[in-house]
């Protein structure tokens, strides 16, 4: 595998969730590339698939979901057809995951010390006295204070900061290829989210792997990622570098979704913009383009056509029939 290989490809992905209403149609042909030494925004509003997507992508969604189309490789190998001895193997090792919330992703009942050790079972080269030294430099590259007296404290004895820290700690203890990071800065305050993303730009540089960040928060994505991947109502309507699309935004919902950014308001107000309308009932999608009811700039093409992808340049594309004119 060379550096300019995909650590992630996902190509045509569709995921539809059965439900007593019917199938919901959380994802429709996805494409998603990650490479390595490269961090990857995932962006959109909450019901948007973004979880959904980073889930497949470690073939850890739940029961009633299905998988229609589509492939999904991690470093060449094909997650979708992994047995289950296959798919042991591959998380852990190549690819690793950070969650929402640390609370629910640690085991509230044992230490951080024997969390972290046991879940090196696999390598058989090292004695458990060389797993806690491995634990340790791991708790200490990501700035957990005096790691050896800490290994036996339980999770609810750290604050909220640190055990996010202690999880992209354990997650990156076996040298993952890929680090999905699933919203890991939703439960944390200002200062802890700057935290987060400072660690994660730092590893960037020690790990050669690739990062996928799940947010819905535009200036963290701004500050961290390379490239954004702009998801709405289980579609990608937009990609590109994070330089490209946050200031030239050339699909409509990108455009209304960067105005909705506290960030960007200038003048005093008591209320925060909002893009008109809800989401599409996922059920039954609307026709034509999935943005349409919510466009200010929909017209009758767009109530029955799906717009393709509409190439700006060569690192930049958009779901949109208007996308060459600046959407």
């Amino acid at each position: 595998m060379t550096a300019t290989d995909p650590v992630l490809e996902i190509r045509d992905l569709s995921v539809a969730f059965h439900s007593p209403a019917g199938a919901v149609q959380a994802l429709r042909r996805v494409d998603l590339t990650a490479r390595r030494g490269e961090i990857v925004g995932l962006v959109g509003e909450s019901g948007s698939g973004k979880s959904t997507l980073a889930l497949a992508a470690t073939r850890l969604l739940p029961a009633n979901a299905e998988i229609r189309s589509g492939t999904v490789a991690v470093c060449g190998q094909d997650v979708l057809s992994l047995p289950a001895a296959g798919l042991r193997q591959l998380r852990g090792q190549t690819v690793a995951m950070v969650f929402q919330d640390p609370m629910t992703s640690l085991n509230p009942v044992l230490s951080i010390g024997s969390q972290m050790i046991d879940i090196q079972y696999r390598d058989a080269t090292l004695s458990r006295t060389g797993k806690r030294a491995r634990v340790l430099a791991a708790l200490e590259r990501v700035g957990i204070p005096d790691a050896a007296q800490r290994l036996a404290c339980h999770p609810h004895e750290f604050s909220g900061g640190m055990r996010q820290r202690i999880a992209i700690a354990m997650a990156l203890l076996m040298n993952p290829a890929l680090l999905i990071a699933d919203e890991p800065t939703t439960a944390l305050d200002v200062t802890l989210q700057a935290q987060i993303v400072h660690l994660l730009r730092r590893l960037r540089r020690e790990i050669d792997g690739a990062i996928l960040f799940v947010s819905h928060d535009l200036g963290l994505v701004a500050e961290l990622c390379d490239r954004v991947v702009i998801l709405y109502a289980g579609e990608v309507v937009e990609e590109g570098t994070v330089l490209d699309v946050f200031h030239t935004p050339r699909h409509p919902y990108t455009r209304m979704l960067l105005d909705c950014d506290p960030a960007r308001i200038d003048v005093v107000s008591r209320t925060l913009p909002t893009i008109p309308g809800d989401l599409p009932d996922l059920v039954q999608p609307p026709s034509g383009c999935v943005f349409h009811p919510r466009c200010p700039r929909a017209e009758d093409r767009c109530r029955v056509e799906a717009p393709s992808w509409n190439a700006v340049s060569a690192t930049r594309r958009a779901r949109c029939h208007f996308a060459g004119e600046g959407a």
